[in-house]
């Protein structure tokens, strides 16, 4: 007769997960693109349930327990219309110039940080409709596992496509589509995206640098409604 293995109750597991006590995770807020699928709309002050996108976005933010400060990267010309929108916010520490690319966007949101921030959460300034609870368990994973992503399976299948002939039909099961925000050990970060740019890598999200390292991803359940407003449709869904 085999032993078998005693398994807590998940129920239980939650709450030990819950009581888990967290360190300070800074979140880095990133709206600093020119928006230029949207038709000539500044998507990230465009109206969304009522209020400017940016401010929806920092809401959530500033509803989870698991996150102790903000800050906004954005374009110059937006630093004092989203000081003013966000001045009344008690965790946005600070809005800040973006650079000439993503990464470069994130090193200076990472830089405003406060120093006592042990982990940072880097999330699309385009994706208002982000939920507290997305985000808490995006943080108590990677607090254990030092990265984690919000996902959702794909519903679509998949071609690689060569020169217009599709190559390969990769299996579906095994695709995810990444969301943000994607949250890190703040050190771990910060070394990653230092060595893709010393190395000139193109890395299309943070998860992409840290998977540079050779470092693993924890992926947790995400929500279909995180979606990120790239064109005019998107913001009329």
């Amino acid at each position: 007769m085999g032993v078998s293995k005693v398994v807590e109750p998940a129920t239980k597991v939650g709450r030990k997960l819950l009581n888990l006590k967290l360190k300070r995770c800074g979140a880095v807020i990133v709206a600093a693109g020119t928006a230029s699928r949207m038709g000539g709309l500044d998507k990230i002050m465009e109206t969304v349930g009522g209020e400017p996108m940016i401010v929806k976005t920092v809401k959530a933010f500033e509803a989870c327990d698991a996150v102790s400060e903000v800050v906004i990267v954005t374009r110059e010309d937006l630093i004092l219309p989203i000081t003013n929108l966000t001045r009344h916010m008690n965790k946005v520490k600070a809005v800040v110039c973006g650079g000439s690319s993503r990464q470069e966007s994130v090193n200076r949101g990472l830089g405003a940080l406060s120093k006592e921030m042990q982990m940072a959460a880097i999330h699309d300034g385009a994706r208002p409709l982000i939920s507290m609870e997305v985000i808490d368990r995006t943080v108590r994973a990677a607090h254990t596992h030092n990265a984690a992503a919000p996902a959702i399976p794909v519903k679509d299948t998949i071609k690689t496509v060569t020169g217009g002939i599709v190559k390969d039909t990769p299996d579906r099961s095994l695709l995810r589509a990444v969301q943000t925000p994607q949250v890190f050990d703040f050190d771990l970060l910060r070394g990653a995206l230092q060595k893709a740019k010393a190395d000139g890598a193109a890395i299309t999200d943070d998860c992409s640098a840290v998977e540079r390292l050779g470092m693993s991803v924890r992926i947790v359940a995400g929500d279909e409604k995180n979606i990120k407003i790239t064109t005019p449709l998107d913001l009329k869904i």
